[in-house]
């Protein structure tokens, strides 16, 4: 794991996309304290994270869009097979370059509300959690982006889901404003939801009668309670995509509480994906 960590340091600097990525979120960060904390002199440090935080929309998508995608293009994922280290060592290994890659300018943004405590009264503790807050969304979101790039092996596609994932978990909690709440609608969503796990189970194992029975087995335990209390599906879609969104707990922890909830949602999340990441290795590797 350490020989892919290194590899992938080595790559990142070595190229224009460890500065890059670094250079646009300091450049965000900096826009949104210069707004919030020195235009509208608000002391409010940890604020500059609600604004910040759309560019994990575009920066993370391209950081990670060639982490596997570029691999299985250039054909070079068969070395990685041949190593003498798991499936779950190499994704390890790439996951952790990005993420000491992240920390590098969430290191310099570190010294900011040191630097503004100077001149004004800051709360350290609410900002230091935000930016703890900050680092979790960003790794769930890290992960994400790496499972995405698993699946295919064009980077631009990668790129482009990831975009469109995000942007859709931003908005969640708006879009749930506009969709049906009704028992029959989360009924009718729930169902999509399940087929797309039974197509994702099928590309990832490659057996068609686990993933036909997974999702049978799902919808007919939905419908089944449906049947029976049809009251307990009422406004359950809007429920779930404002609970499924990452960006609305990390407001959470924006405003002041530190929920620990959030915390394990997120690592929950990073870690999920990075499991997904790893099956869709163990799969290429086995065909």
């Amino acid at each position: 794991m350490t020989a892919i960590l290194k590899h992938e340091l080595r790559s990142y600097f070595h190229s224009l996309t460890a500065y890059v990525f670094g250079a646009f979120l300091l450049a965000f960060v900096g826009i949104g304290a210069m707004l919030y904390n020195l235009q509208m002199a608000v002391s409010n440090f940890e604020y500059v994270f609600t604004f910040s935080s759309l560019i994990f929309v575009v920066i993370v998508p391209i950081l990670t869009m060639r982490t596997v995608a570029e691999e299985r293009k250039q054909k070079t994922d068969t070395l990685l097979y041949s190593l003498p280290i798991t499936t779950v060592q190499v994704i390890l290994g790439k996951y952790l370059a990005l993420l000491i890659l992240y920390l590098i300018p969430l290191a310099v943004i570190a010294i900011y509300p040191l630097i503004f405590a100077q001149f004004g009264e800051v709360y350290l503790l609410t900002s230091y959690g935000s930016i703890l807050g900050f680092f979790l969304l960003g790794a769930a979101l890290i992960a994400v982006g790496i499972f995405l790039s698993s699946l295919t092996e064009n980077q631009g596609l990668a790129a482009g889901i990831g975009i469109a994932v995000i942007l859709l978990n931003y908005y969640s909690v708006s879009l749930s404003e506009y969709v049906s709440a009704t028992a029959l609608g989360s009924v009718i969503a729930l169902v999509v939801v399940f087929l797309l796990l039974g197509l994702l189970i099928r590309h990832l194992t490659q057996n068609g009668n686990l993933a036909y029975w997974v999702s049978f087995v799902l919808i007919a335990a939905t419908v089944a309670l449906y049947i029976l209390d049809s009251t307990a599906f009422e406004g359950l879609l809007p429920k779930i995509m404002e609970q499924l969104s990452l960006f609305e707990r990390f407001s959470v922890i924006v405003y002041g509480v530190f929920d620990m909830t959030t915390v394990v949602y997120d690592l929950s999340v990073a870690a999920f994906f990075l499991f997904l990441a790893v099956q869709s290795l163990e799969k290429r590797r086995y065909n």
